[in-house]
C-alpha cells in the first residue's frame, strides 16, 4: 500500500470513528458507570466486532449478505431490539448513591435495575464492577448487530485493495488501521469526553438524568437502524 492511500485510508478511518453512533454511546455509558480506565473493556468488544466484519468481507460472504435483503432485514431489527432493550433497561433503572467516594479507577457508581445482572455499565454499588467479560460482550454485540458496517465496509475497503497485490497484507493492514484509530478516538474521545459526567453518579437526581440522557440515546439510535436505508 502506497502512502497516499495510507494517508487516504487515515483519513476516511478517522472521520468514520468520529462520527457518533451505537459504539460511542455505549463507551460514553461504560466511561461514566465504570470508569475511564474500564470503560476500554467495551471498546475491546466493539474492535472483537469491527475485525469480524472486515473478516467477514474479506472472506466474500459479506456481499452475499448485503444482497440478502431478507437477512439484512433481520440483522437490523436484532440489532435495533438489542439497542431497545440496552436503552429500557437504562430508563428504569433505579438510581443508587454509592456510600462512599469512588475510586479513580472506578470513579462513578452506575445505575442498577431490580434485576441481578447489569444495566448498560452494570450494577453500581459502592465498590462493585460489571465483569470486563460482561463489557466485552456487550460492545461486541452492539457493533456486531449493525448490518449497514457490513454494507458500509463491501464500499469502503475495496477502492484500498490492489488486485494485483497480496490481499492479506492489504486487508490486515486496513483492520488495523480500523483497529487503532477507533480505539484513540473511543478512549481518549468519546470516553474522556464523558468522564466529567461520572460526578453526577453520586446524587440520585444525576444518576437519573444520565440514565435518561444515555436510555434516550439508545432509543435514538436504535430508530435511526430501522428508518434510516
Amino acid at each position: 500500500m502506497s502512502l497516499s492511500t495510507f494517508l487516504a485510508l487515515l483519513t476516511a478511518t478517522i472521520v468514520i470513528s468520529l462520527t457518533p453512533g451505537a459504539g460511542a454511546v455505549n463507551t460514553m455509558t461504560n466511561s461514566i458507570s465504570q470508569g475511564w480506565r474500564r470503560s476500554f473493556w467495551g471498546i475491546l468488544g466493539q474492535q472483537i466486532a469491527l475485525i469480524i466484519q472486515v473478516v467477514i468481507v474479506a472472506i466474500g460472504v459479506g456481499a452475499l449478505v448485503a444482497a440478502s435483503p431478507a437477512v439484512l432485514t433481520v440483522i437490523r431489527w436484532l440489532g435495533a431490539a438489542y439497542l431497545v432493550y440496552l436503552g429500557v433497561r437504562m430508563l428504569l433503572a433505579k438510581p443508587t448513591v454509592p456510600d462512599a467516594p469512588a475510586h479513580e479507577e472506578f470513579d462513578a457508581a452506575a445505575p442498577t435495575s431490580g434485576a441481578k445482572g447489569h444495566v448498560p455499565g452494570g450494577r453500581a454499588g459502592a465498590g462493585t464492577r460489571e465483569s470486563a467479560w460482561s463489557m466485552i460482550r456487550r460492545g461486541t454485540l452492539v457493533n456486531l448487530l449493525n448490518p449497514k458496517a457490513i454494507v458500509f465496509f463491501l464500499a469502503f475497503i475495496p477502492p484500498f485493495i490492489r488486485a494485483d497485490l497480496p490481499q492479506f497484507p492489504q486487508y490486515l493492514i486496513i483492520a488495523v488501521t480500523c483497529v487503532v484509530v477507533d480505539v484513540i478516538v473511543m478512549w481518549f474521545g468519546f470516553a474522556a469526553l464523558a468522564r466529567p459526567l461520572g460526578r453526577l453518579m453520586h446524587t440520585t437526581r444525576g444518576q437519573r438524568i444520565l440514565n435518561t440522557i444515555f436510555g434516550c440515546c439508545f432509543l435514538l439510535v436504535a430508530a435511526l437502524l430501522l428508518l434510516i436505508h
